[in-house]
């Protein structure tokens, strides 16, 4: 019999309670603390650096684990690798079931080609460095796992979520504190993507080349949240219950999808149920196109997703997936790691902008600083950190970039799909991985120069040099990407 005072019933209310509540405290230092406030560091980040603070300290005092007191049921430290977990998998899965109608032009399909391109190469330049620095420390380090040097291109490349998955995989096989080095990664990352963003743009400032643009307020109408033929705000029941809801039954397809597939494949179950993100972008997209064909047989006569509350609950989820991710370090798991961990990321860092850089004045020569900080960003820390330093430049959006950005998950979801398979074998042979990784990086290069290299005699099609687009065009991308 459960009895509602025990521990086991609170420990994960507490837990997430504890996580919202460093958001507020971290929301409130930004609004009064000035320069926070002037800073870029999102205030998720900020959150979960509170949170680890407080932890570390806690650690050094006591010699206990924080988030294993009773008071989370003993077992806090796993509730945040599980919210880590399966928030970035529902944010993507948020994401994807949004509705678009927009058709794209064969110029449009261009620039996102090559910003897709651009992302996967970076991931390959950011892993084959990362492996180049960690296969030398471990000939130094004694017992260090020298395929460790993949995870920057997870902390850096893709977040929270698949450092912590990654680093997981690792641990399993041997990397002790492999969980706390790919978070460790990706929280720098972010501390990158600010920091870097910010000296960048004054930098743009002080020389006269760029006028920062002014911030505006997001403006939301009420076509924004109830469309003519959704589905009421309020009655049997509320309308956010049914986008959770749809949520819940994509998350539960992609379960059923990695049980089946995990079951026939016994010996690549952990890398399978890591694709939990990809799999739920799957189990959405079919759960949208049911939608879509019950709507066309008349059996659905209302439209039932709604992007304005799809996009709320996605950010949602991305927020307390890097609070519980950067929570979730130990640096007593890492401390004898620290110094490969900053050559480490300040490299991925340096090799991250000047590629970037070089990739936007080349092909975006139109837009390069825009594409150039929205890259950035979103290389070194998560989507939403390039939408952050695109809107101190291009606030209302003016440029494509925002749109290159929501529409290259496609091409670079396919094209950064065989990188996944060689992380998992990376362990066994990091030297053999890192020459791949190097050739994929040289071919995607040639892709992406096509015109540089050929000239004229390959054409993909035209360039994207136009930066005018229509004003409810750009409404729709800024809140995509948002």
């Amino acid at each position: 019999m459960q009895n509602f005072w025990e521990s086991s019933v609170w420990g994960f209310f507490n837990i997430f309670a504890l996580l919202l509540v460093s958001l507020l405290v971290a929301n409130a230092l930004k609004q009064e603390i000035k320069p926070l406030k002037n800073s870029l560091i999102p205030t998720s980040v900020l959150g979960g650096i509170l949170l680890f603070i407080i932890a570390t300290v806690y650690k050094a005092i006591t010699d206990d684990v924080l988030f294993d007191l009773d008071f989370f049921a003993g077992s806090g430290s796993a509730y945040l690798e599980m919210i880590t977990y399966h928030s970035l998998a529902l944010g993507f899965i948020a994401s994807s079931l949004k509705s678009s109608n927009r058709k794209l032009t064969r110029k449009r399909m261009t620039s996102i080609l090559n910003t897709g391109v651009t992302t996967v190469s970076t991931y390959l330049i950011q892993g084959t460095v990362g492996l180049a620095i960690t296969i030398i420390a471990g000939l130094w380090l004694t017992g260090f796992f020298p395929a460790s040097g993949i995870l920057l291109a997870f902390g850096y490349g893709q977040g929270t979520g698949q450092a912590m998955n990654y680093g997981l995989i690792y641990e399993n096989l041997g990397f002790a504190g492999g969980k706390s080095f790919g978070l460790t990664v990706a929280a720098v990352g972010f501390l990158c993507a600010s920091i870097g963003g910010v000296i960048h743009l004054n930098i743009l400032r002080h020389s006269g080349k760029l006028k920062i643009s002014e911030k505006h307020e997001e403006t939301i109408t009420m076509e924004d949240i109830q469309a003519a033929n959704d589905i009421p705000m309020q009655e049997s029941v509320d309308k956010l219950s049914i986008q959770l809801a749809l949520i819940t039954l994509s998350y539960l397809g992609a379960f059923l999808l990695m049980y089946f597939i995990g079951n026939a494949l016994e010996g690549m179950k952990s890398l399978i149920y890591g694709f939990n993100f990809l799999l739920g972008v799957i189990s959405a997209t079919l759960v949208k196109l049911l939608l879509r064909v019950l709507k066309k047989l008349h059996i659905v006569k209302k439209d039932y997703t709604n992007n304005f509350l799809l996009t709320r609950t996605s950010n949602f989820f991305f927020d307390i997936m890097v609070v519980a991710g950067i929570a979730a370090i130990r640096l007593d798991l890492i401390q004898d790691y620290i110094g490969v961990l900053i050559v480490l990321c300040f490299v991925g860092m340096l090799v991250t902008y000047v590629y970037n850089r070089i990739v936007a004045k080349v092909l975006f020569k139109n837009y390069p600083e825009e594409q150039f900080l929205a890259m950035y960003g979103m290389l070194t820390g998560t989507a939403s950190t390039g939408i952050i330093l695109l809107r101190e430049i291009d606030g209302d959006f003016k440029t494509p970039v925002a749109n290159n950005m929501v529409y290259q998950n496609f091409p670079a979801i396919i094209l950064g799909f065989p990188m996944m398979f060689l992380a998992n074998y990376c362990p066994n042979n990091p030297v053999l991985t890192m020459i791949i990784l190097f050739a994929m990086f040289v071919a995607l290069n040639i892709l992406l120069f096509r015109r540089q290299i050929f000239g004229k005699i390959i054409n993909f099609g035209d360039d994207d040099g136009d930066p005018r687009y229509e004003e409810e065009e750009n409404a729709e991308v800024a809140e995509n990407a948002n």
